[in-house]
């Protein structure tokens, strides 16, 4: 869809806030037996040509068009990653993304869960895609988990 070479870098679970600080991210959250969010980050530039590239128009500044261009692309990649989790994990629930950009910040997840993270890159960028996901410790999500362990064994 984008045209674009993309590499995937070594996927690491921690606990801590990645290293790596973009000034575009989209955050969706996901609901369901295991609740969390998922976000992508790009560096402003690197957004400007995944908008180019997806909306085939010349983009230099971060607008309207690039936010909204990434907010599909986030929606698209969390989206897939949810269909991929639902068979282990149950039925699970996608917000539309929030789109945060500006200069210098961070996000936060409260608790400091583990998530996963995973970094892509490609000759004109890096994105950062990162997913968190709890249970919700209810009996449904309980039972799920306990049969998730029983088959990866």
């Amino acid at each position: 869809m984008l045209g674009m070479d993309i590499t995937a870098g070594e996927v690491s679970v921690s606990k801590s806030e990645p290293a790596y600080h973009a000034h575009v991210v989209a955050l969706l959250g996901l609901t369901g037996d295991w609740s969390g969010s998922g976000q992508l980050a790009v560096e402003p530039a690197f957004a400007c040509k995944i908008a180019s590239q997806m909306l085939m128009a010349e983009y230099d500044t971060v607008n309207e068009d690039v936010l909204d261009a990434i907010a599909e692309i986030a929606n698209m990649v969390v989206g897939n990653i949810k269909n991929e989790l639902e068979p282990r994990l149950g039925p699970m629930g996608l917000s539309t993304p929030t789109i945060v950009f500006g200069g210098d910040f961070g996000t936060r997840v409260a608790g400091s869960p583990e998530r996963v993270i995973m970094p892509f890159t490609c000759p004109d960028g890096a994105m950062h895609v990162q997913v968190l996901l709890t249970p919700q410790h209810n009996e449904a999500s309980l039972h799920r988990l306990r049969a998730h362990l029983a088959l990866s064994q």
